[in-house]
């Protein structure tokens, strides 16, 4: 077993802040990075030391591979924990790492690019006796080919960029009529944001939920679940209510779908942490839809729940430690996070500028992963996060009585944020009954509509 020392944390915003917690709690020392837009962060001052790797735009430091090696070896760090988004998933610069004697936090560049291409996740996913969506039996080629696959499958379909996230390179093809000009339309959009125009199709599941499975996997052959997630409440393929259980599961399903996850961790022979994704529909099927090789920003409804830090879980993965056996895990209560972000909660457009007043709340059951502070100016070159607002209870809705109280207390001045959101989410009959899917925030026209 190799011992880990000093770990590199190759990102920004409130994951590293939230990774410096569990690294200094360990023992060991940390490093962060910073672009010039983030010279005034706060955890610059956690970390044991922190160095600057460029420019603003992410392309000239987040993603700057040579930057950040350079980075580890002038702190002699010996690991690089990656956080999630940037070069979490990045096959090469698992790769890079290995080249400089670098343990990167996380699976092989091997199962990395199994997963990443969406058509071959699920050819592997069958292989692994993993429920999979009707669809093509990988990428299709040709605009010919793919017409006689949405027939053989039925309509409507969703034709899905093969190398896509974060709901581009995705189209509804609802008839035949409308192929060609959506297909079309997908594969643009997907070679424009990943470089690959290749796409797969698959049936429409008509008002599906989303819900997804957090698994680790160790170098000795063993894997577990963290519980499931519900993910459903989304807008522009975006998440932005999560909890765990997923309460619309009845207890043949999760088992089943639990079992899956595991099983398809050790068939892949995954190490680190990861999750699978899935659609569920109204009569339970549930279908794989995904696998994230990396952290997912969700992670601590699951932590909430289990008692379990999943970082510093990675972090033992990587020094060889075994896992914890399944039956060891003690699941309890519920949790639900409220992902807190820099928009206008009426049009959710970025609303980046001068934070003149933040405070948290507080109190049992309530923690916040932030790395903002009164005065801190949100960038405008980033994703528009700034914190999550994570609760505990012991049920569903003793947890959204405590995340009601805990948004009431939260005070935000100088920006506009979505908490005017998640309040009246908070409120809303539908979500209290745990009655909506996928789709329910696609008609959203403000805070009135809701």
């Amino acid at each position: 077993m190799a011992e880990i020392k000093k770990i590199l944390i190759a990102n920004r915003g409130e994951i590293v802040q939230r990774a410096i917690r569990t690294i200094r709690e360990m023992g060991k020392k940390s490093v962060a990075i910073y672009s010039a837009g983030d010279k005034n962060a706060s955890y610059l001052k956690h970390a044991d030391e922190a160095v600057c790797i460029g420019g603003a735009k992410s392309s000239e430091s987040y993603l700057n591979i040579p930057a950040i090696i350079t980075a580890a070896e002038m702190t002699g760090c010996d690991a690089i924990f990656p956080g999630y988004g940037f070069l979490s998933e990045n096959q090469d610069f698992v790769e890079i790492c290995k080249l400089h004697n670098i343990k990167f936090i996380g699976p092989s560049s091997e199962v990395m690019e199994k997963m990443a291409d969406k058509s071959k996740a699920k050819e592997e996913m069958i292989k692994a006796g993993v429920p999979v969506v009707p669809g093509s039996k990988g990428a299709v080629r040709t605009l010919d080919e793919g017409k006689k696959v949405a027939r053989e499958i039925g309509y409507p379909i969703m034709a899905k960029a093969s190398a896509g996230g974060g709901g581009r390179g995705m189209r509804l093809i609802k008839e035949e009529r409308d192929f060609d000009h959506q297909y079309l339309a997908a594969s643009s959009e997907a070679l424009a944001a990943f470089g690959d125009g290749t796409m797969y199709l698959e049936r429409f599941i008509n008002n599906p939920r989303h819900i997804e499975v957090q698994v680790l996997g160790d170098s000795h052959g063993n894997a577990i679940h963290i519980g499931e997630r519900d993910c459903s409440l989304q807008r522009r393929h975006q998440k932005v209510i999560e909890e765990s259980p997923a309460i619309l599961l009845n207890d043949e399903t999760r088992t089943k779908l639990l079992e899956t996850a595991v099983q398809a961790t050790k068939y892949l022979k995954y190490e680190g942490a990861g999750t699978f994704e899935f659609l569920a529909d109204d009569q339970q099927n549930v279908y794989f839809m995904e696998m994230n090789t990396r952290l997912q920003v969700e992670h601590p409804v699951s932590e909430m729940v289990s008692g379990l830090d999943i970082v510093e879980w990675m972090i033992k993965v990587a020094e060889g430690e075994e896992l914890p056996a399944q039956d060891s895990i003690k699941f309890r209560g519920h949790a639900i996070e409220c992902r807190i972000t820099a928009e206008d909660p009426n049009t959710f457009l970025p609303c980046p500028g001068k934070i003149t007043q933040w405070m948290v709340p507080g109190g049992r059951n309530v923690r916040v992963d932030s790395h903002i502070y009164t005065n801190y100016i949100v960038p405008p070159h980033y994703d528009s996060m700034i914190g999550k607002l994570i609760v505990w209870g012991r049920d569903r809705n003793k947890a959204i009585n405590i995340m009601k109280r805990a948004l009431n207390e939260f005070e935000v001045e100088g920006i506009k944020t979505n908490i005017p959101f998640h309040k009246k989410m908070m409120q809303n009959q539908d979500f209290i009954d745990n009655n909506y899917d996928t789709k329910y925030l696609e008609n959203y026209k403000g805070l009135d509509s809701i």
